[in-house]
Parts: C-alpha cells; sequence; structure tokens
C-alpha cells in the first residue's frame, strides 16, 4: 500500500492537515545558515519562500546560465521518519517534472542533496510574477489575455497528463507570467504519477489547495486528470472577475461549498463577458469528471473558438475610462479603489438622449442609479419635484422595499448613468458591500430629508 500523508487523515481531521503542513513549514526560520555554494551551484539572492522551501538565484558554471535553485527547509529533513516523508514529497517535484519538456512548464534541470541539504535545479525566469498577483478586481488582466494563459495551461496539462503526471495543485501562485507574458506551470511538488513504469510509492489522501480542490480531491476519491481541470477553472473564473467561486470561511464550508454547491454565475461580477466564455468556465468546475472537459486538448480547442467572440469584452482602456468617471464622484468618497474597479466590471452603464424616461412612475424597477453626466429631472403625478446632476442618485426605494416605482424619472439633457442591482451588490466583496450601504443608507437619509422640505413647501401648514 503506498504511504498516506505525514498526518492521520480521520474524517475530523483531514481537512486541516494541509494546513497543518502549510503552517509547520511557511513559518520556518530564515535560512541565514546556507551556504554561498551548494554543489556546482553559487547562489546570489532569495527569489521567494513557501510552504516546501526558498528558492535562490543560482549560477550553473557548467552550463554558463542563470538557474534557480529550490532549497528545502533542512530544518525539517533530518533522518526521521517525518523528516523522510518531508525529502521524499520535496523531490516528487522532481521525480513528477524532471522528465517533462514543454515550453509552458517550468523545466527542472537537476536534483540532488549536499549534507543535510536537498535541492531542484529549476528554469530560471527573470523578473516573473505569478498569475495570483492578477486576482483581484483592481489588477485584472484583459479578457482576452486570461483566456490565452490559459489556453496554454491547457495545453500543457493535456501533454503533462499523456505523460502520466498529474498536478494535483493548481492555482494561481504557481502559474508564472513572464516579462514578455508567457506562460509556466510550476510546483510539482504534489503531483500524482500514473505512469505505469513507475516503482515509486505516491502520497495520497487530502493534498492540495482547499480553495482550488476537486470534489474527488476533498473526498479522497480516485483523482484523474478530470481534477487538473477542474482547479485550472476555477483559476480562470478568479482571474476574470477577481473572486475565487468557493471562498468560505472555514475549511469544512469551503469544503460543502465546493462538493454541493454552484458558484455565483460569472454575470453578477462582470457583465461584459460572452455567454460562450461563462459556459466554458461552468464546465470546467462541474462536480462530476465525466461532465467536465474530456482532456486538455478539447478545452483549449473551446478555448481557441472563444477569441472571436471576445471582441466585444471591454477593453482595459474603456474600463479605465469607467474607472476615471467614478473615481471622484462624491458617492464613492471613502470607497477603496479595488471597490470601485469591481463597481466598473460588475455594473450596467447606459446612455440616454435628452428627452429619454428612465424610470415610469408605476414601473416594477428594483434598480438604483448614479447620474454620472448629464441632467435628470424627477416627476411626481406629472409634476417636476426635483433635479439631479453629476454626482447624484436615484431609485433608492425601489432597490430597498422592491416595490413600484412612485415617480418617473427623465433626462433634461444626454445623459449617462450607472445601474446599480441587488445581485451586484450581494455578491461583491464583504468591504465592498459595507462601504456601499453605508453610503447608501446616508444617501436615503438625505434624499427623505430633502423630500420631506420640498412637501412642506408644497403643503404649507
Amino acid at each position: 500500500m503506498p504511504p498516506r500523508a505525514p498526518f492521520p487523515l480521520s474524517n475530523n481531521r483531514k481537512s486541516r492537515w494541509i494546513l497543518r503542513l502549510r503552517r509547520r513549514y511557511n513559518g520556518a526560520a530564515p535560512m541565514n545558515d546556507i551556504p554561498q555554494k551548494i554543489g556546482k551551484y553559487t547562489l546570489s539572492k532569495e527569489l521567494g519562500r513557501g510552504s516546501m522551501g526558498v528558492v535562490y538565484s543560482a549560477y550553473d558554471p557548467f552550463s554558463d546560465r542563470k538557474v534557480a535553485l529550490k532549497v528545502a527547509h533542512p530544518q525539517h529533513t533530518g533522518q526521521t521518519r517525518e523528516g523522510e516523508r518531508f525529502r521524499k514529497l520535496f523531490f516528487n517535484e522532481a521525480h513528477a517534472a524532471g522528465n517533462l519538456d514543454h515550453p509552458n512548464i517550468l523545466h527542472i534541470y537537476d536534483a540532488d542533496m549536499e549534507g543535510n541539504l536537498c535541492y531542484i535545479v529549476m528554469e530560471h525566469l527573470a523578473a516573473a510574477k505569478t498569475l495570483g498577483e492578477h486576482c483581484t478586481a483592481d489588477t485584472l488582466l484583459p479578457a482576452r489575455t486570461v483566456v490565452g494563459i490559459i489556453y496554454k495551461l491547457a495545453k500543457a496539462l493535456d501533454y503533462a497528463h499523456r505523460q502520466g503526471v498529474i498536478h494535483r495543485d493548481i492555482k494561481p501562485n504557481n502559474i508564472l507570467l513572464t516579462v514578455e507574458q508567457d506562460v509556466r506551470l510550476a510546483d510539482f511538488s504534489i503531483a500524482m504519477i500514473t505512469r505505469t513504469d513507475n516503482a515509486n510509492t505516491q502520497f495520497t489522501g487530502f493534498l492540495g489547495s482547499p480553495l482550488y480542490m476537486s470534489p474527488e480531491q476533498i473526498n479522497e476519491g480516485d483523482l484523474s486528470h478530470s481534477t487538473d481541470i477542474f482547479s485550472l477553472g476555477v483559476v480562470m473564473y478568479q482571474a476574470l472577475c477577481g473572486h475565487q467561486p468557493f471562498r468560505a470561511g472555514n475549511l469544512n464550508a469551503i469544503n460543502h461549498k465546493i462538493t454541493h454547491e454552484e458558484p455565483p454565475p460569472l454575470g453578477q461580477y462582470r457583465n461584459d463577458l460572452p455567454e460562450g466564455l461563462a459556459y466554458t468556465v461552468s464546465r470546467m468546475i462541474k462536480k462530476h469528471p465525466a461532465e467536465r472537459y474530456a482532456s486538455g486538448l478539447e478545452l483549449a480547442a473551446d478555448l481557441a473558438l472563444l477569441y472571436e467572440d471576445l471582441d466585444g469584452v471591454q477593453t482595459e482602456d474603456a474600463l479605465r475610462d469607467k474607472f476615471g468617471s467614478i473615481k471622484n464622484l462624491g458617492f464613492f468618497k471613502g470607497f477603496e479603489e479595488q471597490d470601485i474597479w469591481e463597481l466598473a466590471r460588475s455594473c450596467n452603464w447606459h446612455n440616454y438622449p435628452v428627452g429619454s424616461t428612465i424610470i415610469r412612475e408605476g414601473e416594477a424597477d428594483h434598480s438604483f442609479y448614479i447620474v454620472l453626466a448629464g441632467l435628470v429631472g424627477i416627476e411626481k403625478n406629472g409634476r417636476e419635484v426635483d433635479q439631479l446632476q453629476e454626482g447624484d442618485c436615484f431609485g433608492e426605494m425601489g432597490y430597498l422595499s422592491k416595490a413600484r416605482r412612485s415617480a418617473t424619472v427623465a433626462a433634461k439633457t444626454d445623459i449617462s448613468l450607472m445601474q446599480v442591482n441587488a445581485a451586484t451588490i450581494d455578491s461583491a466583496a464583504e468591504g465592498t458591500q459595507l462601504r456601499f450601504h453605508k453610503v447608501f443608507v446616508r444617501t436615503l437619509i438625505a434624499r427623505l430629508s430633502d423630500t420631506t422640505a420640498a412637501l412642506a413647501r408644497l403643503n404649507p401648514v
């Protein structure tokens, strides 16, 4: 039987083992005792650190090139049973990815031990960033770029799967982007090798990053290439809208969402994405493996077709214009830039010519509107009772009570409006919701006060 994960995985503890591993190794002390040279490699500077070790920039004198040297945390590689398991998990990356040769998979050149130091030699990518740096509402890449990245990863995974390797830990921080916007899939440390010629035993059990794990990973079921496609779908969802589809307050809640609940549709966060793209993402994260794409190549074929549908997606310049048009409005005073980016992507924007009716008295319209430019008139029983201009808002009561409109709103000039729906706010980040509702209540109180004063003028005692 293959060995289980380093910690017992009883039903009430299985969702905690990976976090124990991360806490234990992420909190490792700085490795000040690392020599300037390991094997034939000369170390220069630290590039980053993670749960398994520290990555350094290094020089290989034999090949005359820069390399990245991943050195395991030495305090966990001792001659103990747990140290042996740690070393096995560490070198699993070299064993799994060392024979993979694909332009979108980070190359592994060498792996060895020197004394108590375990190290892996990898391709060095100058100034590379991770996709994780582009997964919040204010840092998203253009949709076309995201589709291109996922397309390359789908083909890389298809290649790895055909070589008998399942990654098992697809997440934004394991996807590297070069300065030329090329892509590398990295960190095969918990990969599963399914080749029949693989004589080594494998770690099994609850392995992976919980927010990106497939239902079968959580349930410790049989894994196939389909689990990587699920995780890649979660990454794509987050890279397109800045939200993680299965985020929750604790591991048990995350597990329940992944195995039993459907995530909010992408349209709640972005209204400019084509239906085909939303369909592709939803198919990637189906609960049952048989309902997902049959292979990375099949997924890549669909993504290639989607390029034509992305012509209508807003460009980043257009989004920046929207951001700029609402950033300085009084309504958004106190909002974080990330909040404004999120609303710029998710809310509907409308332009109306002079004389247009935006809201008609008695209609069922439960949206809330913010005037971005122009002048609107508020009419009650055919009589104008107020005028609103840039930065003002209307529709609060219909939004709040879901009642029919009690007044008519018409464009007195050409106007530009932002339409906010309850579903948009409900699916926003918690901080965005709190700031929005705070401003909304303040606006509502001011509007009620103005209305009371206006009625008093119309009906003096």
